[in-house]
């Protein structure tokens, strides 16, 4: 090698120059990496967004389902209420919207360790003589809401043993027509009706159902769809039970002839 390069000068310094110009190239590809970065990031901020979200709906779905679930309280009704009006209310009309002294108001809630039949003998110890008494029309002694049909038929199936020989009345949409629900309520005396709140609103609106004789109002607060949402946490059936509140509810409460319960 040493030999070849002492032929002559000129060929060893073209060596040289080859030698020297060589590394050359590598800045141009160094330069070249800023580019290729700014092309493909766009892609990796998508991918490394859409990996984001996934793993955030995931661990909201963990919490709930590992978290220990917590009975709900009237303090928590008040609350939603509270927060769902804000926007919407004055301060003056937020305070006509809270409820009295919540003892005068409520029923005691479920903590979780009751069926819905030992729930509603606990609250309501003297339905039998109640239920007895009661002849008036168009009118329930006790309305349960809940957030759809199939759970409102799980709910009637669940009380056999609370509800005895009493009127139970499916108050919902699905298959049933609100005329035909206002035909029945006309016919007879009806003692328990079970439903969500779209349908017992508008049957109320259509004065199909008249609320004042109504003694006892049990939300299914506590129970989890498959989800895992509570009937509060679904958008639309909020809306329609504070709708539901102030056609009347929220009235017959403050002058104690209604109470509210959490099952």
């Amino acid at each position: 090698y040493f030999s070849e390069a002492s032929d002559g000068e000129g060929g060893g310094d073209v060596e040289m120059m080859q030698q020297e110009t060589a590394p050359v190239p590598v800045p141009s590809k160094k330069t070249k990496q800023p580019t290729e970065c700014f092309l493909v990031q766009p892609k990796e901020t998508k991918e490394d967004a859409t990996k984001t979200r996934k793993r955030r709906k995931k661990k909201i779905t963990d919490i709930l389902a590992k978290s220990e679930p917590k009975p709900g309280t009237p303090e928590d009704l008040q609350k939603l209420m509270k927060d769902y009006y804000s926007s919407s209310r004055s301060v003056i009309e937020l305070e006509e919207l809270k409820l009295p002294v919540l003892d005068s108001c409520f029923l005691k809630a479920n903590d979780l360790t009751h069926s819905l039949s030992s729930y509603l003998k606990e609250i309501c110890p003297k339905w039998v003589k109640l239920r007895k008494n009661h002849t008036e029309k168009k009118s329930v002694l006790m309305l349960i809401i809940c957030s759809s049909a199939i759970r409102a038929l799980e709910l009637i199936r669940s009380m056999t043993a609370f509800r005895g020989d009493s009127k139970v009345m499916k108050l919902f949409a699905k298959h049933i027509k609100v005329q035909e629900q206002v035909k029945l309520l006309e016919k007879r005396a009806v003692h328990l009706g079970v439903g969500t709140p779209g349908r017992i609103k508008e049957l109320v609106k259509q004065g199909g159902l008249n609320l004042n004789p109504l003694k006892f109002l049990v939300f299914d607060w506590n129970w989890r769809d498959q989800k895992l949402r509570r009937m509060m946490d679904i958008p639309e059936i909020k809306k329609e039970v504070f709708e539901l509140l102030e056609m009347g509810v929220l009235s017959l409460c403050k002058s104690e002839s209604l109470k509210l319960g959490l099952f």
